[in-house]
């Protein structure tokens, strides 16, 4: 019975192991690339899928408009998105 209650001993995690950090509240920043938003039909949260080039990119709009709601966001250049 000792042997087993000194296994069991140091099997459990340290109280550092269980102990979570504070989740980030700052966005990530966005790679490079051309992005399309996709949600599902009447949802207001949808991700954002990134292809690295425009034709890869309305490729991947079109593949997705057939069952969810799509919104082409645009080319993203520093994190941050360029106006045409």
């Amino acid at each position: 019975m000792l042997v087993y209650s000194a296994i069991l001993a140091d099997n459990k995690k340290s109280e550092s192991d269980t102990i979570m950090g504070r989740p980030s509240t700052r966005p990530k920043d966005l790679k490079d690339g051309y992005y399309v938003e996709v949600r599902n039909k009447g949802s207001k949260v949808g991700i954002r899928i990134r292809r690295d080039t425009e034709e890869e990119m309305h490729q991947a709009a079109k593949d997705y408009e057939k069952v969810k709601d799509v919104s082409i966001l645009g080319e993203s250049k520093n994190g941050k998105f360029v106006k045409n």
